[in-house]
């Protein structure tokens, strides 16, 4: 399934089990737990609910409980790749089913090999079924070989990063039918020992190892004795570590010449070799070893500097990683997705390579994606890897990509954000991929926490260029936030003052009018809308007296007497905080907004919004009364001259700070601004205000608003508009609900 598909019915159901798992099950004596009621499910859907409790982090010593039935659950490809496991939930829940392959790489807790084996040779049905043993990661702890004798066939044994020994490994190739063998990255000396397996091996993967110390000709004797190898990998690291000595390794790059240079006569059967890494590997070498081997299907060049030899070209199936071109960059993510080196590497030639792209390459992005979640706590990975996702998502290209890979991506760059906080390029890459109105706008990800990471990275850095763009980011991200959410967000003190009206104050001191200040401004007017924790901490960070000067000082700025008006009606919405408004000067220059001929309709509707809420409630007016009766005489002329704008001028989260406002009790004034409010936002989007009038009761206001003999004239003909437009809307859903269906 590609990623512009669905998940997959079987996926979803196999993630709502694994986070069910509490209800659906009950604890037992030792803390494990069994599943209430356990179908019989295929074999394959076992492995796959086993592989995704793995790979969603729950699977641990008590929820592997569930698959100690092996009856029910039958597992053949068990994974628990770096979960918590101890070797007594593996005897208990994995050792009884017969296995085929077994992966316990990288797994936590002290498991080591050898409870590995002895758990796998308590089950004799267990231990003569596996073909596959993955033990990456662990210590081995090789006196278990005495017992592993007992785990009679293992074709496939993957050592990688243990601490297998030149004794282990002689040990490891008595095994009478061993095929597939990795023993990357071990202390390994001496590969002699291989020559036990020469009749069954047919695949052996040597990746940098360190400490091998064979002459270069006694080394590849050895591996021309291994008549049956078809794939070696005997590809390094040591590009990758600049400290390394420059002589580190010349044994085994002398060995690769001779390999090279040989006849063909030399490991006849190979059909791939992997020697990226390595030095010494030129493009004679390279032409001469694939003319030689026509059946060769893959070669390892990546930082070796031979994959642009004109010999790789149209060579039909041959695949090749290197950096010469755009397809052996992409086969070296694709198989090296394990490799830390090899991974930064091949994202170093893709970021030269992604810069001038014209066109989406969600094949590309993928590649990144992969590379990035298995190596998320490398910071040279996180670094390219971020910096090509801005490539690859830049200006028009996210349009074409799916939506469930770039939901996927920014998962990724807000756990590079957490995991790299205080690297400024990192922060600087992931806030460059974030800045995008497509992305902020349309793609599902997590905007709480991205809008946390981002004010954090705010209030340690000046830069002007990012700060804008970070509060950009912001500014977008609140007004996309649930109520809740921005309630929590608005709950912290240190957000509010430090990162954003930090940012207004320090503009407003040199009377600068730029996009950073307009970003912050929204920002703080999202934050406190409908949120009065928010509101309150404005109030406590000075905030008020901050926004009175501004708006004196940018009187001739209406993009930002708007936003400043905007966050004071948020405060005016919450009666409790009202009282903090009620400062003769100030109202006295809002009423001067209000009535302003040259003043643009959006701040004269915020003037007014503020003005309505403060004369709504009389016991709690404390100015003169005479002030009040000529605001509600002035408010109720000036909206009867507004014209509805064309764009969206305001949206709403709810109606609820309208109720109160649209009583029969109400002044006419009071009642009009509301019910104008009203009748402009379901005049412009009628599908999400009408059905919000509807669920919010307001509905049965505005009726009772044109039936009461006291409403003014002015008020019900605006509040008749509103239920015109709600019915119209809702028969116009009638017809669509009513056409019938076709055969």
């Amino acid at each position: 399934m590609g990623e512009e598909s669905p998940m997959a019915l079987a996926d979803l159901c196999l993630a709502h089990v694994c986070h069910s798992l509490d209800s659906l099950c009950t604890m037992q004596a030792d803390g494990s737990l069994r599943l209430h009621w356990v179908p019989l499910l295929p074999q394959e859907m076992a492995d796959q609910l086993l592989h995704k409790m793995a790979t969603e982090g729950i699977l641990n010593d008590r929820t592997i409980g569930i698959f100690r039935d092996c009856r029910q659950l039958r597992l053949r490809r068990a994974c628990i790749r770096s979960c918590p496991v101890s070797a007594e939930a593996l005897r208990l829940a994995l050792c009884p089913h017969r296995l085929q392959e077994l992966d316990a790489s990288q797994v936590s807790g002290g498991l080591t090999g050898a409870d590995v084996l002895t758990g796998l040779a308590s089950n004799p049905e267990c231990s003569s079924s596996l073909q596959k043993l993955t033990l990456s990661g662990l210590q081995l702890d090789w006196e278990f070989l005495k017992e592993g004798g007992q785990v009679s066939f293992r074709s496939c044994l993957i050592l990688a990063n243990t601490d297998l020994t030149d004794a282990g490994l002689e040990e490891v190739c008595s095994l009478p039918q061993l095929e597939y063998l990795d023993i990357s990255s071990t202390p390994v000396t001496d590969l002699t020992a291989l020559l036990g397996s020469r009749s069954t091996l047919r695949s052996l993967c040597a990746h940098a190892l360190r400490q091998l110390d064979m002459p270069p000709a006694v080394l590849l004797s050895v591996l021309r004795r291994l008549r049956a190898l078809r794939h070696l990998d005997f590809s390094d690291d040591r590009f990758a570590s600049p400290s390394d000595d420059n002589d580190d390794g010349k044994e085994g790059d002398e060995t690769v010449r001779l390999l090279l240079e040989g006849s063909s006569g030399v490991l006849p059967a190979l059909v791939s070799l992997d020697l990226s890494g390595r030095k010494r590997v030129t493009d004679g070498a390279v032409r001469a070893f694939v003319e030689a081997r026509p059946k060769l299907v893959f070669l390892g060049l990546l930082a070796t500097g031979a994959g642009s030899c004109e010999a790789l070209f149209g060579c039909g199936s041959l695949k090749v990683t290197g950096e010469a071109n755009e397809g052996q960059i992409l086969e070296a993510l694709r198989r090296y997705n394990e490799r830390e080196c090899f991974i930064r590497e091949a994202l170093v030639h893709l970021y030269n390579l992604s810069s001038d792209l014209d066109k989406p390459r969600a094949d590309i992005l993928k590649l990144v994606l992969d590379g990035m979640q298995k190596h998320a706590q490398s910071l040279h990975v996180q670094l390219v890897a971020t910096a090509c996702v801005f490539n690859l998502t830049n200006q028009d290209l996210t349009v074409g990509l799916p939506l469930r890979l770039l939901s996927a991506i920014l998962s990724q760059l807000l756990e590079a954000m957490k995991n790299f906080p205080n690297h400024q390029q990192v922060q600087k890459n992931c806030l460059l991929a974030l800045c995008s109105d497509y992305i902020l706008q349309d793609v599902p990800f997590n905007r709480y926490e991205a809008a946390k990471l981002v004010m954090n990275w705010l209030s340690s850095h000046e830069d002007p260029t990012l700060q804008r763009m970070a509060v950009a980011i912001i500014s977008i991200l609140v007004a996309k936030l649930s109520k809740e959410q921005t309630t929590q967000l608005g709950a912290d003190i240190f957000i509010m003052k430090q990162q954003l009206l930090g940012i207004v104050q320090q503009k407003a001191m040199v009377g600068v009018v730029d996009s950073t200040l307009k970003f912050a401004l929204s920002a703080l007017w999202n934050l406190t809308d409908e949120t009065p924790t928010a509101s309150r901490h404005f109030i406590q960070c000075q905030g008020l007296e901050l926004y009175e000067e501004v708006l004196e000082s940018y009187y001739s700025e209406s993009s930002v007497q708007q936003k400043v008006l905007g966050l004071l009606n948020n405060i005016a919405e919450v009666e409790e905080l009202q009282g903090n408004l009620m400062e003769e000067d100030l109202l006295e220059h809002i009423l001067s907004l209000l009535q302003g001929p040259q003043v643009e309709v959006g701040v004269r509707y915020f003037a007014g919004g503020i003005l309505a809420h403060l004369t709504s409630r009389e016991a709690a007016w404390t100015l003169d009364e005479e002030l009040r009766a000529t605001i509600l005489e002035q408010l109720h002329s000036a909206v009867m001259t507004w014209t509805p704008p064309e764009r969206e001028m305001v949206s709403y989260r709810s109606f609820h700070p309208f109720l109160s406002l649209l009583q029969t009790s109400q002044p006419s004034g009071v009642q009009l601004w509301a019910v104008w409010a009203m009748r402009l936002v379901c005049s412009q989007n009628a599908a999400q205000y009408c059905s919000m009038l509807q669920e919010e009761a307001a509905v049965d206001l505005l009726r009772a608003l044109t039936s009461h003999p006291d409403t003014h004239v002015d008020v019900r003909g605006l509040a008749e508009c509103i239920l015109g437009i709600l019915d119209h809307h809702q028969s116009q859903r009638d017809i669509l609900t009513d056409q019938p269906g076709q055969s």
